[in-house]
């Protein structure tokens, strides 16, 4: 057994025992068994626990922390101590000879509760550890340092009045940095500093609560209280810390409204409008926002018919307004009995009521001048549209209403009557004594309508009939009009003038309705035609009125669905009955004048020739262009000289000299042409010579197809001397000649059909062609026949 000192300070040790343990250990297995070593004691003289020291240590020298000793330390200086782990060589220092603890810095709880260091006895001059490294716990021991802190700090609150004792008001917390499971350093009590006798505080919980009873808005709305907290239990000795909470009375509805007058007075003109504003009245409320609006009324008073009271937009103000016209001369003066009261009351606070005052307003009326007034407010007359210049019409009147009662003078307002059609339209009345004082009245007259316009045909003054019309068809509906606006509506009477009564093809039936129907009474109808039909329209009024109005009737060619086809040079087989002398002049004269017209465009667009085309477009007309030629392709530019197509003769042949040769006569056509009495046609050369343009007359006679014995050759020479010869034709040949090949060609027979010669069929050439044409050169070159 080894014994351990481990000294903490002069005021508290510890003996630490260290036991033996006895280990069992099992040998390795072999075919003999397993041997197993016998338990024995072995000797440890290395076990920690904890060592304790204050913080806040505020002496100059190093604080002694405690020792380490082994057993085996004989005090020869051979065992050495390490020390290692948290704060070891800066916080904690040691004494590696003696194993003596010093703490060299300033030690707080709050910011490290404890350090976790490690011990080792080992041999000085070898290094052997003579006890296994082991673990102790160093932990500082708290002292009351940190005074409690309201965190939260300052605080509001809110807290109706009048409530009673005992209200909660507001919870206020403190915290203390220190230790609360040692000691008291942590334990806070709570007191009231500043704030009594109207509030308390809980001393443990820290609840503020009202302690005095109907506390008073309108009296002391606003509190501070100052809440201490302290630690230690509140001991003497202990460390205390304060906040602030400001308390504010909320307002309730504990005061009933009161007017500040028992009598208002006030004047309104008489001409103030319906809805003026009188005046305004106030009853006043100690209480705030809801519980101050109030709510006005008239209750009594000879100005409830005449007046009214409303609260303006916040609730606090009476507003009195007219409600009925006002007039000095009917009643000078009024009076109203207003109540003032609270919209929202509190029951809990009734017994401070009631929630309402009464007071009295006279109100006076002040004369002004007013404008005269009608004994109506509308005046309504008739008159017949016949009436003669002087009929009366309607009377009206208008009087002063002011006690004086000035004379009226009435004009009129000629803006609702620019033409002055009547003495009186809309009336004015104006005193004489002030003609500012003016008012105005409507009067509305309406004009009665006699009978003195006659009907008319609408529209509908022409019609068409088929030629294959039928006995009894309808030919025309007919409506009319009239400008008259009977009473009970028009009714128009529909007939044939006596001259037209025996009309042998149209009949007129009225329909009864204000409308009628021209008929047809025979068939066989003759296109084109015209018929005229004279058609009488009047209609019930007193007078009746009358018109006669002529219906145009053209017989026209109709399709098998009935629709008009042609009308064209139509013949009218009666006169118009209205139609007038003048007026027949009027249309032919303008007919003839169209006519005019016609025949001087048709002779201008006669006259006007073609322009002779330009030589762009001739020398297009004259070019050959090829899109079958065969060759190598792009690549391939010397396969074929088409030159050889146009390439031209020494001498070229004009189609003048090929036709008329010599001084014989020609027959062209069955027409003799004599040499010198030929005009040519203006020859231009285009860029391009044309093939035909330079074959020889030889080439001519011996080539060609013979068709009908004669040579095609010159039977386009005969057709172009032709064209010639027509000074009219076009400046331009129309004789192309595209593909003339063959024996009497420059560019010879273009066939290999008639070629025998075997120097015609040396292929060779092809090889210098390209890649393209190999095969063809493989298959028709030297190389390939010798094969």
């Amino acid at each position: 057994m080894a014994r351990w000192f481990l000294k903490r300070s002069a005021l508290f040790s510890t003996m630490i025992t260290v036991m033996s343990l006895v280990t069992l250990s099992q040998g390795d297995a072999g075919d003999e068994g397993t041997s197993v070593r016998p338990l024995r004691r072995e000797k440890r003289g290395w076990v920690w626990n904890q060592f304790f020291v204050l913080e806040e240590y505020a002496e100059d020298k190093p604080l002694y922390v405690g020792k380490l000793h082994s057993d085996l330390d004989k005090g020869d200086g051979s065992v050495k101590y390490i020390l290692s782990g948290e704060g070891a060589g800066t916080t904690f220092t040691l004494d590696d000879s003696t194993g003596d603890i010093h703490a060299v810095q300033r030690l707080d709880r709050e910011m490290k509760e404890h350090y976790v260091l490690r011990a080792q006895a080992t041999h000085r001059h070898t290094g052997r550890a003579l006890e296994p490294e082991s673990r102790f716990i160093v932990k500082i021991q708290d002292i009351n340092d940190n005074e409690p802190k309201f965190l939260d700090g300052p605080y509001q609150a809110t807290v109706p009045e009048m409530s009673p004792v005992g209200t909660s008001v507001i919870r206020v917390t403190a915290t203390d940095a220190d230790d609360p499971s040692y000691g008291n350093s942590a334990r806070v009590v709570y007191s009231v500093v500043k704030g009594q006798p109207y509030f308390s505080v809980d001393r443990h919980t820290g609840e503020v609560r009202v302690s005095l009873p109907d506390m008073d808005r309108e009296v002391k709305g606003q509190y501070e209280v100052v809440i201490q907290a302290k630690d230690m239990a509140g001991q003497l000795g202990g460390l205390a810390g304060t906040t602030t909470v400001n308390v504010t009375l909320s307002d309730v509805n504990d005061n009933p409204p009161h007017f500040t007058q028992k009598l208002y007075q006030m004047s309104i003109p008489e001409s103030a409008p319906i809805g003026s504003v009188v005046g305004h009245i106030e009853a006043q409320d100690h209480d705030l926002g809801i519980n101050a609006e109030m709510r006005y009324r008239v209750i009594d008073g000879d100005g409830r018919d005449a007046f009214d009271i409303s609260a303006d937009s916040t609730n606090m103000y009476g507003v009195i307004t007219v409600k009925q016209r006002l007039d000095f001369e009917t009643k000078r003066s009024y009076t109203l009995k207003v109540e003032a009261a609270n919209t929202h009351i509190d029951k809990r606070f009734s017994a401070n009521g009631p929630f309402s005052d009464i007071t009295t307003v006279q109100l006076s009326i002040e004369d002004v001048d007013e404008p005269p007034q009608f004994s109506s407010t509308l005046y309504y007359a008739e008159v017949r549209e016949d009436a003669e210049i002087g009929t009366v019409l309607i009377t009206i009147s208008a009087r002063d209403p002011d006690a004086a009662n000035d004379s009226i003078r009435y004009m009129i307002d000629r803006v609702s009557d620019p033409d002055q059609y009547f003495s009186v339209g809309v009336s004015s009345a104006m005193e004489t004594n002030n003609p500012l004082k003016t008012a105005s009245v409507s009067v509305a007259i309406r004009v009665l309508d006699i009978n003195d316009n006659p009907p008319s045909i609408t529209h509908h003054h022409e019609a068409f009939l088929c030629d294959d019309a039928r006995a009894g068809q309808l030919v025309q509906s007919i409506r009319a009009i009239d400008a008259d606006e009977p009473i009970g509506g028009q009714r128009f009477r529909y007939t044939l003038p006596p001259e037209a009564q025996n009309n042998p093809n149209f009949t007129l039936t009225d329909n009864h309705d204000n409308s009628a129907r021209v008929l047809t009474r025979r068939s066989g109808w003759v296109s084109p035609s015209v018929y005229h039909l004279p058609i009488t329209v009047s209609d019930g009024g007193e007078p009746v009125q009358s018109s006669t109005h002529t219906l145009t009737i053209r017989v026209c060619e109709c399709d098998a669905d009935g629709d008009v086809s042609s009308c064209r040079n139509a013949e009218p087989h009666t006169l118009p009955a209205n139609l007038s002398t003048a007026a027949l002049t009027t249309m032919l004269t303008c007919g003839s004048i169209v006519l005019v017209m016609l025949v001087l465009l048709l002779f201008l667009s006669s006259g006007t020739k073609k322009p002779f085309p330009s030589d762009e477009e001739e020398n297009v007309r004259e070019n050959i262009v090829h899109y079958d030629d065969e060759g190598g392709g792009e690549e391939d530019t010397a396969a074929f000289d088409i030159t050889k197509l146009w390439k031209t003769h020494t001498e070229p042949l004009s189609y003048a000299e090929l036709v008329l040769h010599g001084s014989k006569r020609r027959h062209v056509d069955g027409k003799d042409v004599k040499p010198n009495s030929v005009k040519l046609r203006q020859e231009k050369q285009p860029e391009i010579q044309s093939l035909s343009c330079y074959v020889s007359q030889t080439d001519a006679n011996t080539s060609g197809t013979n068709a009908n014995g004669r040579n095609v050759y010159g039977y386009m020479l005969a057709k172009l001397c032709q064209v010639d010869l027509d000074s009219e034709a076009p400046p331009y040949d129309s004789l192309q000649t595209y593909a003339y090949e063959g024996e009497g060609s420059v560019a010879e027979s273009l066939s290999s059909l008639q070629s025998n010669d075997d120097n015609e069929l040396d292929y060779d050439y092809l090889d210098e062609w390209g890649p393209r044409f190999r095969t063809l050169a493989e298959l028709y070159g030297t190389s390939a026949s010798t094969v």
